[in-house]
């Protein structure tokens, strides 16, 4: 079985967390679009002015993937 990459995109702000909301709707457009083996995305809110977006990929298609949609930085998914 492949690694799991968790690739995340962070928002900053008063409005990082609707950014962070919106954007996952984009990531999953993507998938779809894509065809992605894995369809694990979503967002978390922190606090007021710090929010993430996310995506999980497979490690085979993780290169690809990050140069096509530049996550900020990325982590092993458990």
């Amino acid at each position: 079985m492949s690694r799991k990459i968790k690739l995340i995109w962070d928002f900053r702000g008063p409005a990082s967390a609707k950014t962070a909301e919106h954007h996952e709707i984009h990531l999953k457009e993507f998938i779809e679009a894509e065809k992605l083996p894995i369809n694990i995305t979503g967002f978390e809110i922190y606090n007021e002015m710090y929010a993430i977006a996310f995506m999980v990929v497979t490690d085979e298609k993780m290169i690809a993937v990050r140069d096509a949609l530049r996550p900020h930085r990325g982590e092993i998914f458990e």
